[in-house]
């Protein structure tokens, strides 16, 4: 049977998060998903452990990378294998709330919104932070700063055709949401937070440089931007994210 929803999952030597993470995608109230997780060669017994998962419930699949892509390459292998309309993402380490799928579903079939987002909590170093977000976001305001987790984002894609994520080790998620505003015109978000989203500590100042040149790499690799306006979306970004 097809399932409505396909959440879509790389996994990379996540063996101390990932049951916690299908644990609750299984325990959504809305029931018709497929969870396909994609494993980027990891090493750390993160295979073995996602076959067992998908041993217990036939929703779960699992998919081989041979050699390790990155998350861009994972999450595109299982868009290729994804039999769901509307396509979600949830990383390896993230949580979601029960109803998180109900709602974001039921929205997007009541108002025909193609592209949706959610608020979440931010969790670090023990701490939680609600992170809010705007009412809708379109291209020209998202490339000002990203403000569409990952673990919010659905897309549908008898509306918009399977988009891949362009192939960058960071900020390809970022990127996708730049592609999916090209083909319609405002993503629209769910007025509450739908999840929990776990920083990592590669998330943190180790990696705020790389991150910035990737950032950037996006805007001039991809979105095609001339330097000075890569530059100032650039400084707006860099700005939106001192306060979050």
């Amino acid at each position: 049977m097809t399932p409505t929803v396909t959440v879509i999952t790389p996994v990379f030597n996540a063996l101390q998060t990932l049951e916690r993470t299908v644990a609750s995608v299984r325990g959504q109230d809305f029931a018709d998903w497929e969870l396909l997780l994609s494993d980027d060669a990891s090493t750390d017994g993160s295979a073995a452990l996602a076959d067992r998962l998908a041993a217990g419930d036939p929703r779960i699949r699992v998919l081989r990378c041979e050699t390790n892509g990155g998350a861009a390459r994972a999450r595109n292998r299982a868009l290729e294998a994804a039999r769901g309309r509307y396509i979600a993402f949830l990383d390896a380490d993230d949580e979601w709330v029960p109803h998180k799928l109900s709602r974001q579903v039921g929205f997007m079939q009541k108002t025909g919104a193609a592209f949706t987002y959610a608020g979440f909590w931010r969790v670090r170093d023990g701490r939680t932070r609600q992170v809010t977000v705007p009412a809708s976001v379109s291209h020209a305001e998202l490339l000002n700063g990203n403000v569409i987790g990952c673990l919010t984002a659905v897309y549908d894609s008898a509306a918009l055709g399977r988009v891949p994520m362009p192939d960058l080790r960071m900020r390809q998620d970022y990127g996708l949401w730049l592609t999916l505003l090209r083909r319609t015109d405002r993503a629209h978000a769910v007025p509450e937070p739908l999840g929990w989203y776990h920083v990592r500590a590669s998330s943190l100042s180790a990696g705020k440089l790389a991150a910035t040149r990737a950032t950037w790499r996006l805007y001039r690799d991809v979105e095609e931007l001339s330097r000075l306006r890569a530059a100032r979306c650039l400084f707006r970004h860099l700005s939106r994210r001192l306060f979050n």
